[in-house]
């Protein structure tokens, strides 16, 4: 069966055409500018292309409630043009079923279905990129609770050496104000991809994202972290991260997975599609949600 895919991110909506077996036979990308201007693009994009359901895995903050008036919304965003924005509805025109939740919930559950994460019951993706967001699939399933995990924005303890302010307006030590795409450009003037590999900088980086590792694992308890966003494309970043994530964790948690973490806190699998593989299993869970309903 066909099935539709929107990976909509804050800089860029990818839609693709596929199937549940994860293969893609169609993609394209566009900017994500107004809703007027981007969202008639995506629509028409998949008129015509005989889909049978369409998944959306969408920024946010989003809400997933499906009792909720504003269920399918994108709500407090940032994106002040988005605010408050009927996603779903967008898209109704299309007569499909819609499956809906948040970009990276939609990335955790391309790598349970399609990659690294297809051996577990359990695991946390955390994006670090421009921003910071956590999708966590626990027991089967995807995590909503109230709202949605906003992991990016736990609070952190400072390194005694940093005095940066942070680029978080609401958090001046969250995970995302201390250790983002936009934290790195503040900190030191530069992007990421400027620095060379054996700069200090990413050691504080590794020591921030490390610390926030020990936390998920203490709470969420997942069989497996993986990391992904532009910031881990700094393939450096995975053995210092899991050197200070043993330092933080001084043999409190002893589990196998733990003491491998090798295989236990691992970059993504999919070459940066898991957000698009996962929308398109959200299209194939909303098509069984329909068919046995």
């Amino acid at each position: 069966m066909l099935l539709g895919a929107i990976e909509a991110g804050g800089t860029k909506m990818v839609c693709a055409i596929g199937d549940e077996n994860g293969n893609i036979f169609k993609t394209e990308s566009y900017p994500t500018l107004s809703p007027k201007e981007t969202i008639p693009s995506l629509v028409e994009f998949f008129k015509d292309s005989e889909i049978e359901v369409l998944g959306i895995a969408c920024f946010g903050p989003i809400d997933l409630h499906k009792d909720s008036s504003t269920y399918g919304y994108i709500t407090s965003t940032p994106k002040l043009a988005w605010q408050n924005y009927d996603m779903l509805g967008a898209f109704k025109e299309l007569n499909v079923p819609l499956g809906f939740d948040s970009d990276v919930n939609g990335s955790v559950l391309g790598e349970v279905k399609y990659g690294i994460g297809r051996d577990v019951d359990s695991c946390l993706y955390l994006t670090v990129g421009t921003g910071v967001g956590a999708g966590i699939y626990l027991d089967g399933k995807l995590v909503h609770g109230m709202l949605h995990p906003e992991a990016g924005h736990i609070l952190l303890a400072r390194r005694s050496d940093d005095d940066y302010s942070g680029c978080c307006p609401f958090h001046s030590n969250c995970l995302e104000s201390l250790a983002s795409g936009s934290s790195i450009k503040g900190r030191y003037g530069v992007d990421g991809k400027s620095l060379k590999q054996d700069d200090k900088a990413w050691d504080l980086i590794a020591y921030y994202i490390a610390q926030a590792l020990v936390n998920y694992t203490l709470t969420v308890s997942p069989q497996r972290i993986i990391l992904g966003g532009g910031v881990m494309h700094q393939k450096q970043l995975l053995a210092m991260i899991r050197n200070y994530y043993k330092q933080f964790m001084n043999n409190y948690i002893q589990t196998k997975e733990v003491k491998d973490l090798d295989t236990y806190i691992v970059l993504q699998s999919l070459d940066d599609k898991q957000g698009v593989l996962g929308a398109l299993a959200l299209a194939y869970e909303a098509y069984k949600e329909e068919s046995n309903g």
